[in-house]
């Protein structure tokens, strides 16, 4: 179950075109596993903006001299994430984790290809050394525009066995995107399971490009969520179930993490009309 505490800050550090904000978060790191995500208050006392954000974590430490810590990679994109990014050291944040369910991981050793966009890439670190630590071979794939919007080369070149970077403007490693090298990989290692974070279009293609060649595929989604726990219905999307069956799914408590194969990629953001519970017609 998760817990809500009042973490401390203990530093803000850039990282290219990212900050990553490391809190003390009593409680948490010990349940955390690859893939969870926390939510967290934004503002400050008396700010107009209600809503937690909702970030995936990067790293945890359950021991050392602050006791539990995590880390969350972001990028600024409105007034909370900017209020975030000036955090002070010693500042008080109100957390919320670890929410959502996590990545699977393989029963055997088997091949494993974690594919990221941007700083989509933040959890799969944690998840590369929970699949070594099992036997599984792991490979990495990190796309983005440009270089400075890449996260974690260093980290990803230390624990993978081979890593691939791709840039849409060919800045760094091979121009192009992380779908135009993941056939080949998949091929020439033959990988069992696809991992993957990162925007939802990337999400898409690489949950066909492997299915396409015979991987099972785990995509952890980025779509917004207002509450984290599963009220609002706002990060709702629409997966088939094991009976074949159409449902919207809430990707805060769902998910975020999905079998690639099972989202209907090219219906989020609607409700088909064959879902369970639609509306005739659909909307």
């Amino acid at each position: 179950m998760p817990v809500q505490v009042r973490g401390e800050v203990l530093g803000v550090r850039r990282a290219g075109q990212y900050h990553v904000l490391t809190l003390t978060a009593p409680g948490i790191p010990e349940l955390t596993r690859p893939g969870h995500f926390v939510g967290i208050s934004v503002g400050g006392e008396g700010t107009g903006m209600i809503l937690r954000r909702s970030f995936s974590i990067h790293k945890v430490a359950d021991r050392g001299p602050y006791g539990g810590t995590l880390d969350i990679a972001f990028a600024v994109h409105g007034k909370g994430t900017a209020w975030m990014a000036g955090l002070d050291r010693h500042d008080s944040v109100d957390i919320v984790g670890p929410l959502g369910r996590p990545f699977a991981l393989p029963r055997e050793p088997v091949g494993c290809v974690l594919v990221a966009g941007g700083y989509g890439s933040a959890p799969m670190f944690m998840l590369a050394e929970q699949l070594r630590e099992r036997g599984c071979r792991v490979d990495f794939v990190l796309g983005a525009s440009t270089e400075d919007k890449l996260f974690g080369v260093l980290d990803a070149k230390r624990m993978a066995s081979t890593l691939t970077v791709t840039t849409e403007d060919g800045s760094l490693g091979e121009k192009g995107r992380v779908t135009d090298v993941l056939p080949e990989i998949i091929e020439r290692l033959g990988s069992s399971v696809v991992y993957a974070c990162g925007p939802m279009g990337m999400l898409a293609a690489v949950a066909d490009t492997a299915a396409a060649h015979g991987a099972y595929s785990q995509c952890a989604v980025e779509e917004a969520m207002a509450c984290g726990i599963g009220v609002c219905m706002t990060c709702v999307l629409p997966v088939i179930g094991d009976d074949g069956v159409t449902r919207m799914l809430r990707s805060c408590i769902d998910g975020p993490v999905f079998r690639g194969d099972r989202v209907r990629w090219a219906d989020v953001g609607t409700v088909p009309a064959d879902t369970w519970g639609a509306p005739a017609g659909g909307h």
